[in-house]
């Protein structure tokens, strides 16, 4: 149905993700990967969804003068949110480990924000999802991260990786949230435009 919708338009992903990429393909769309080094920095008032879509918004506007009039851009951005603070990325093993650590036996959000930029029109959405962890001993958090390395994901987890299989009891909202990008939504704001 994207396919058809967009044949016209040139869809850009303005992100490195294996993961975004993949789930964009599986929506059965064409697109072309445009990445630009942004300094991923926002205001400290900022709060949950207020920081994904600063955030989102910020990688969108590096690529306003480029656009033409048939580019859709999409941009998106992923915090896990506990304890009223963001966990982002880690800056290495040990940050790694206090993250998750931070998280073992506590339930946290994720949050998604997206920003779809045309040259006339900026629209901006996010999602919430609740993830609940086990507790976690430090050999398993130890464990995990010497395996997978997740220094690219927020909150140093992917939840289809090891430790989704055996820290999660319980999600409530998109899953496809938790590994970067509610595709649900993503599929309905792209099919209103």
């Amino acid at each position: 149905m994207l396919k058809e919708k967009f044949r016209n338009k040139n869809i850009i992903l303005a992100s490195g993700s294996p993961r975004r990429q993949h789930f964009l393909r599986e929506l059965n769309v064409d697109f072309e990967i445009r990445l630009k080094d942004i300094e991923e920095i926002y205001p400290d008032h900022l709060k949950a969804e207020e920081i994904t879509n600063y955030l989102a918004e910020l990688k969108a506007n590096a690529f306003q003068d480029e656009l033409i009039d048939n580019d859709v851009l999409i941009t998106s951005d992923t915090v896990v949110w506990l304890n009223g603070k963001a966990l982002g990325k880690p800056k290495d093993a040990v940050d790694a480990f206090n993250m998750i650590k931070e998280m073992s036996g506590k339930t946290h959000e994720v949050i998604t924000s997206v920003c779809i930029k045309t040259v006339n029109l900026t629209t901006t959405f996010f999602e919430k999802t609740l993830v609940a962890f086990k507790e976690l001993n430090d050999s398993e958090i130890t464990y995990y991260i010497d395996l997978y390395k997740p220094f690219d994901k927020a909150g140093s987890y992917g939840i289809q990786e090891w430790i989704g299989l055996v820290a999660i009891e319980k999600i409530e909202g998109s899953y496809t949230n938790v590994v970067g990008l509610p595709t649900h939504r993503l599929y309905d704001e792209l099919m209103k435009l």
